[in-house]
């Protein structure tokens, strides 16, 4: 009998491991989640195996994984509140080393490491894989955390040949994320007719539907010859922030923004888009899913 494929999804609980677990469980899969915490009941998926571990304590690692043995690792691991420098570094940077070191003597085929745009910090856009971001010149924690944990990866596959593979993503959105994202924020607060105060919207970002990100994951945990690299995530068709809550409101037909009633944080990068192109060549991958049909399916869902 065909032994099945087994994946370790830390961060399962959250929107993008949620989705993953799933995916992974159509394919037959056996889906092990690490989190923190449990998953909210909206999320809780039967045939996962749940396990709680904060990925910052090493030694928690060693304890809750024992005995236990994957072919793939995905890292979506990290603090979501940002504000949270301590928690971002240690979650981001620490818990992502943490693991690297545990899985360097496991014989696992690929380890993906879910970064983020921000680690480009204000190199301008699109962006590309092969520009260097000055680790000094980026002012957020979450930014250099993420870059330090690219690093370190990166290194292990140089002296070890670890066999990552890194995703920076830019903004992913779709059904059952939290109400504390961009993309659910202002469809919550259009579905309530509330007032609501944003920035002028001048912002350009890229948005990508969860479902075209899922379909690319495991893409990436088929390839070969795709270790140690980089690759962005992202639809490769930026919009303003104006435009996308404009249309958000169109579509709803409801909701008050107050443009220009908040001021952007001190470390807003007002043009944050990538160039898709190595991506869409490496993997035979393209989005699916355009801008207009993914708000329209997750107004539906948070319509329910």
């Amino acid at each position: 009998m065909r032994k099945k494929t087994k994946i370790l999804v830390v961060g399962g609980t959250g929107f993008l491991g949620f989705h993953t677990c799933l995916e992974a469980l159509k394919r037959g899969w056996e889906v092990t989640s690490l989190s923190t915490k449990k998953p909210p009941q909206r999320r809780f998926i039967k045939k996962v195996k749940y396990l709680s571990c904060n990925i910052k304590e090493k030694k928690k690692i060693s304890k809750t994984l024992k005995n236990l043995n994957f072919d793939y690792v995905i890292n979506f691991g990290g603090y979501v509140n940002h504000k949270e420098k301590k928690k971002t570094y240690e979650s981001h940077y620490l818990g992502c080393k943490n693991l690297a070191n545990y899985f360097l003597i496991k014989r696992i085929r690929l380890f993906i490491q879910i970064g983020s745009c921000i680690e480009y910090g204000k190199l301008k856009s699109p962006q590309v894989e092969n520009k260097k971001a000055d680790l000094k010149k980026i002012n957020s924690v979450y930014g250099k955390s993420k870059l330090m944990a690219s690093n370190y990866l990166l290194n292990f596959f140089m002296k070890y040949n670890f066999p990552v593979v890194i995703l920076r993503l830019y903004l992913v959105y779709g059904p059952n994320q939290d109400l504390n994202r961009f993309i659910p924020v202002i469809i919550d607060g259009c579905l309530n007719n509330n007032k609501f105060d944003t920035s002028s919207g001048i912002q350009k970002r890229d948005f990508l539907y969860v479902s075209d990100f899922i379909d690319l994951i495991f893409k990436v945990l088929k390839s070969k010859d795709s270790k140690g690299q980089i690759f962005n995530v992202g639809s490769g068709q930026p919009r303003k922030i104006k435009g996308v809550i404009e249309y958000i409101r169109k579509k709803i037909k409801k909701g008050k923004p107050n443009f220009g009633k908040l001021k952007f944080r001190k470390d807003e990068i007002l043009s944050l888009y990538p160039n898709i192109n190595k991506t869409k060549k490496f993997f035979k991958w393209f989005p699916k899913i355009n801008f207009e049909t993914g708000i329209k399916k997750t107004i539906a869902y948070y319509r329910k």
